[in-house]
C-alpha cells in the first residue's frame, strides 16, 4: 500500500478466512474497495458471502488474516487490532449496514424519527429541534411521509420499514455502507423503487459500498465490480458487465446463465 491517499484502497482485505470448528465460513478471500466504488459478493446461499461481509464489517473476527481501513485522516489500521470502542464508534458514524431484513437494523419500540436521530447523537448531536429537522429531511429524501416521524416502524409496511433504515445509516454521512441482499423478500415493485433510490443515493453521495447478493440483476443495477463466490473461495472477479457477458469460470457460467434464463 502507497502512502499517499489518493492511491490507497479505503477497504483492504488480505486471505481473510473464517472457520466454524471444521466447517469454512470463507478461505483466504483477498479484496479492496475504492472510494466511489460498489462492489457486490455473488453467490448462492451457503456460498460464503454473508459470513465474508460480516468479517468485513467488523462483525465477526477472520480465523486468519487481516482487513484494512483508510480512517477520514489517512491512516491505515486493521479493524480487528483496533480497540473495540473504536471500532464501534466506526460502525456508528463512518459505516453504515443495511440487512436484508429491515427490523434486524431498526430499534422497533422507538419512532422513526429516533431510529435515525440517534445515529447523529453518536456524532455530537445534542439539540432537539436540529436532530428532528435532520431525521425529517432523510425521512423526505427516503419517501417516507414525514408526518409518521412520530409513528414506529412497526406500523410501517417492509418497504418503508427498509427505507427508514437506509436513512438511517446515511444520515452520518458514512464513507463505507455494507448491505445484506437489501431488496431481498420484498415485492418487485418495491425491488424496483428502493433499487433505484439506492442508485441515487450511492451516486450523489459518493458512497463505497460492498454489497451482498444472490440476485445478478441487483448486481448489474448498482455494481461497478464483482466477485463470485463457491464454496466460500472466490472462483472469479472483474467488472460487473464483464463477469455478465462473458463470465470464465464454471460457476460463474451457471449464475449467469440462469438469469437469462429467468
Amino acid at each position: 500500500m502507497t502512502g499517499e491517499t489518493g492511491m490507497t484502497p479505503l477497504l483492504e482485505a488480505s486471505r481473510v478466512t473464517v472457520l466454524y470448528g471444521r466447517q469454512v465460513g470463507c478461505c483466504e478471500v483477498s479484496l479492496d474497495l475504492w472510494p466511489g466504488e460498489v462492489l457486490a459478493v455473488v453467490g448462492e446461499s451457503g456460498s460464503g458471502k454473508t459470513t465474508l461481509l460480516r468479517c468485513l464489517a467488523g462483525m465477526l473476527p477472520p480465523t486468519h488474516g487481516r482487513i484494512d481501513y483508510r480512517l477520514r485522516d489517512g491512516g491505515i489500521e486493521d479493524i480487528y487490532t483496533m480497540t473495540e470502542a473504536r471500532r464501534r464508534a466506526l460502525q456508528r458514524s463512518d459505516w453504515g449496514f443495511v440487512y436484508q431484513t429491515p427490523a434486524d437494523g431498526l430499534r422497533m419500540t422507538v419512532s422513526a424519527g429516533a431510529n435515525v436521530g440517534e445515529r447523529l447523537m453518536a456524532l455530537g448531536y445534542r439539540h432537539y429541534g436540529e436532530i428532528r429537522q435532520e431525521a425529517l429531511a432523510w425521512l423526505e429524501r427516503l419517501e417516507i411521509d414525514t408526518a409518521r416521524i412520530d409513528e414506529r416502524p412497526e406500523a410501517f409496511s417492509g418497504g418503508m420499514r427498509q427505507r427508514l433504515q437506509i436513512a438511517r445509516n446515511l444520515v452520518t454521512a458514512p464513507r463505507l455502507v455494507f448491505m445484506d441482499e437489501p431488496t431481498g423478500g420484498l415485492d418487485v415493485s418495491v425491488q424496483a423503487r428502493i433499487l433505484d433510490t439506492l442508485r441515487g443515493l450511492v451516486r450523489d453521495m459518493g458512497l463505497s459500498v460492498i454489497l451482498v447478493t444472490h440476485d445478478l440483476g441487483v448486481a448489474r443495477l448498482l455494481a461497478d465490480r464483482m466477485l463470485v463466490m463457491k464454496d466460500g473461495r472466490v472462483v472469479e472477479e472483474g467488472l460487473t458487465d464483464q463477469i455478465l457477458e462473458d463470465p470464465q469460470h464454471a460457476y460463474a457460467q451457471l449464475l449467469v446463465s440462469s438469469i437469462l434464463q429467468a
